[in-house]
């Protein structure tokens, strides 16, 4: 504790610290609550995994941009909560963005107070999610100054397939012969896998930017069931619409788990479907192109696919980047994500006829 306590009295805090204790479950990151004494503001502090954000600077200097944008829309729009609805880092005392303790970095936010998050999802918590991912794309959709990649190609299909290629041709864990089958399946889809890169180098599809982690549990809702805000600010850089709105389908549209062994509980789930998108056009159709509010169904595909493609290339070289519970966990990830692509291209004509009405 009294490293930790070394570590928050280099940040320029409001009040008496009385109390400091682990918070939320989060995979990448440590986190504390630091609790203070009275009315002032009380605080989360966040280990940065700089393994995976290896630019920490750029992270930060994203984050400050992308809130301080979320602010002065709010304030624009005569929002008078702005503390609850948007989050705040807090400096250290010599004016920078986070701490480096000589082997980790470190940064604090102001913590929301009476905010919950929510785990599941059902039809209502969908249309909300859609709703507030794409208020957070429209604000941002100004954004003054351009954000640097926290993960470079994190969503660039050609260089997962890149990857794909070289485990393929490494074949490191002897495991490319038995999985033809399915190889050639992600081989039959590339072409049209790769369309949306294709079409941003002629210039016809833009980058915006965009969160890059989609899930209901990364809005922040007050008691009431009332939106407050979007977190998890690490991962959000230039990239392209569909990568929001289909990562939201392949994880909370799923009707099965990502790594089921019973496949016949995988597929696609249209109310949830119809319900994001819904949420999603009513706030981000003020900003969208005709051709990528068209091509939202093909994200779905896309980032379904691109999960495929990433479970599989971790199969072929020996399960050296996910966690695995069991010997053949990424494969049946892979079965899974697949069956999963294969409903939602059983249901892409429904999904363009719904989103051609909205």
């Amino acid at each position: 504790m009294e490293k930790l306590n070394n570590i928050i009295n280099n940040f320029a805090l409001e009040g008496k610290v009385v109390e400091v204790k682990p918070l939320g479950n989060g995979l990448i990151n440590t986190t504390y609550a630091i609790i203070t004494e009275g009315e002032s503001d009380n605080y989360v502090l966040q280990c940065i995994n700089h393994n995976i954000f290896k630019d920490v600077e750029l992270l930060q200097n994203n984050i400050e941009a992308i809130t301080k944008q979320i602010e002065k829309k709010l304030t624009e729009k005569g929002e008078t909560d702005i503390k609850r609805k948007t989050l705040r880092t807090i400096p250290t005392k010599d004016g920078k963005l986070y701490y480096f303790d000589g082997e980790k970095y470190w940064r604090i936010t102001i913590l929301i107070p009476d905010a919950v998050t929510f785990e599941s999802v059902t039809p209502e918590l969908a249309y909300q999610t859609g709703l507030a991912f794409g208020d957070f794309q429209y604000m941002l959709s100004e954004l003054p100054e351009p954000l640097g990649e926290t993960i470079p190609d994190f969503h660039n299909m050609e260089f997962r397939l890149e990857q794909f290629d070289e485990a393929i041709e490494a074949d490191k864990a002897g495991r490319v012969d038995a999985m033809m089958e399915i190889i050639e399946e992600i081989d039959d889809r590339r072409e049209e896998m790769c369309k949306v890169q294709r079409l941003f180098r002629e210039g016809k599809f833009p980058k915006r930017i965009t969160h890059c982690d989609t899930k209901v549990n990364n809005i922040l809702f007050d008691k009431s069931g009332k939106i407050l805000c979007v977190i998890d600010l690490d991962t959000t850089m230039p990239g392209f619409v569909l990568s929001d709105f289909g990562d939201f389908i392949r994880t909370a549209g799923n009707k099965g788990k990502e790594d089921d062994t019973d496949l016949s509980a995988v597929g696609v789930d249209m109310e949830i479907f119809k319900s994001f998108a819904k949420g999603y056009i009513e706030s981000a159709g003020k900003f969208l192109t005709p051709i990528e509010k068209e091509m939202l169904p093909y994200g779905a595909k896309l980032l379904t696919y691109m999960q495929t493609v990433r479970f599989l290339t971790d199969y072929l070289n020996g399960d050296t980047y996910y966690k695995i519970q069991y010997p053949e966990h990424n494969k049946q990830r892979t079965l899974a994500q697949f069956k999963h692509l294969r409903s939602i291209e059983e249901h892409e004509e429904e999904m363009n006829k719904f989103i051609a009405s909205l």
